[in-house]
This record gives C-alpha cells, sequence and structure tokens, in this order.
C-alpha cells in the first residue's frame, strides 16, 4: 500500500497530479499550519506570458491550520472563472474544460479547503486518476510534525511512504522511524515529463494544470503527467 500526503493547493501544477496517481490512498493533509505565499490560495496560467490566480483569504485565519482558513472575497472566483475563459479563448479543449470547472466556480464557497478538494478531485476524474482520495481531519493526528506523519501513515495501512522532495529537510535523518514501523520511505521525483503541444509557441512545465487540460485530449492528459523515461 503506497500512501502520499500532501496539503492541498488551487488549481495545481500537473506534478501534484502525477503525485496522486503514484500512489493507493492520498491524504489530503490540511490540518497543518496554513504558509502564506504558497500554492494553497494561488497558481499561474500561461498565455502570452505567466499571471498569477490567486484567492484573497481572511488574514485573521491565516495563523491557524489550512482547513481553518477562509476565502476572503467568494465573488474573485467569478473573476478567475472569466481570467480561466478569456486566457484560453483559442484552445482546442476549452468547451469541455469551462463545462467542467463552471459549476465549481459559480458556487459561494466559505472555506479554501474545501474549495481546493473539490477542484483537484474534480480533475481527478476527469482525467481519469483513481487513487483513493481522503482528508486527514478523520484521523487521530499526534501533536509533532514527525510522529503526526508516521502515525497517519500507520492508521492508512501504508507500506510505502512517497514523500514530497519539499519534507526533506525534517525526515532526513529520521528514516529509522518509518522503519520501525515495517514503512519503506520513498522520494518522489518529477518528471521529465513530455512536452504538449499548445496554441501559443511559450510552454513552462509548472503553470497549473488548466494549461494541460486545455490543449489536450481528456483521454491523452495522463500521458502527459506520467514521467517519461
Amino acid at each position: 500500500m503506497i500512501v502520499g500526503v500532501w496539503q492541498s493547493n488551487y488549481i495545481p501544477w500537473k506534478g501534484y497530479f502525477d503525485y496522486i496517481n503514484s500512489v493507493d490512498v492520498f491524504c489530503f493533509y490540511d490540518e497543518v499550519q496554513y504558509t502564506k505565499n504558497d500554492w494553497r490560495n494561488r497558481n499561474q496560467l500561461l498565455s502570452t506570458n505567466k499571471f498569477w490566480l490567486t484567492i484573497p483569504v481572511n488574514s485573521k485565519f491565516t495563523q491557524e491550520k489550512i482547513s481553518s482558513v477562509t476565502i476572503d472575497n467568494p465573488n474573485i472566483l467569478s473573476k478567475h472563472f472569466k481570467s480561466i475563459k478569456q486566457c484560453y479563448a483559442k484552445a482546442p479543449y476549452k468547451d469541455q474544460v469551462l463545462d467542467l470547472l463552471f459549476p465549481i466556480y459559480s458556487a459561494k464557497w466559505t472555506h479554501l479547503s474545501t474549495l481546493n478538494h473539490t477542484l483537484i478531485k474534480t480533475i481527478c476524474e476527469y482525467i481519469g486518476i483513481t487513487t483513493k482520495i481522503i482528508n486527514s481531519k478523520d484521523y487521530e493526528l499526534k501533536p509533532t510534525r514527525l510522529e503526526r506523519l508516521i502515525h497517519l501513515n500507520t492508521q492508512l495501512g501504508a507500506t510505502t511512504y512517497l514523500s514530497g522532495l519539499n519534507a526533506k529537510n525534517y525526515i532526513e535523518g529520521n528514516e529509522h522511524f518509518f522503519e520501525e514501523k515495517n514503512i519503506k520511505l520513498e522520494w518522489k521525483e518529477y518528471g521529465p515529463y513530455i512536452q504538449y503541444p499548445r496554441t501559443l509557441p511559450i510552454y513552462d512545465d509548472y503553470v497549473s494544470i488548466v494549461d494541460l487540460l486545455m490543449n489536450v485530449p481528456q483521454n491523452q492528459i495522463l500521458n502527459y503527467i506520467t514521467p517519461n523515461g
């Protein structure tokens, strides 16, 4: 049983979905401290250049866990949808993707985490990712960072934990704690990915997956989020 654990991000890049597709169980990890100026509430699209879509959040909640953070201006989502529509006006698969996203962007959301979860799960279903997706709030969580992560993996029945590279700063040197629980620790490597065709000549691997969805047929998208070699 390969388990992945990651905080939710706003319309993440394709590597996020590569990670979900690489595990048997993916756990949203939003019962941890919210981080400012991160990917939780923003991402980039690509037109003639890159530009940000940012969801303003209520500042009084930014010192709390991600799941507690509220959206400061829910009306911003209609503006984001308009930006997506304008950015990809000439993209070959815009109609399918806009139909997919419209119900989400037209709904009223109060919490960032709930919005992110819905977007990520909807995109997973659209592109054919069948990984089981769960939420860390439904499990017992220990007080310290490393202990919490290992105990969560234990509860999920993990035989392998696939970690993102950003966690190396607190996991490296502590691998034996995973071994003691009979959990193999592996590190996720991203790419290299096959470059997909775009309506514009510029290309960037690290923008939101929305760019990929707009430019590639639904049944071919997984080919472009699976590392090539």
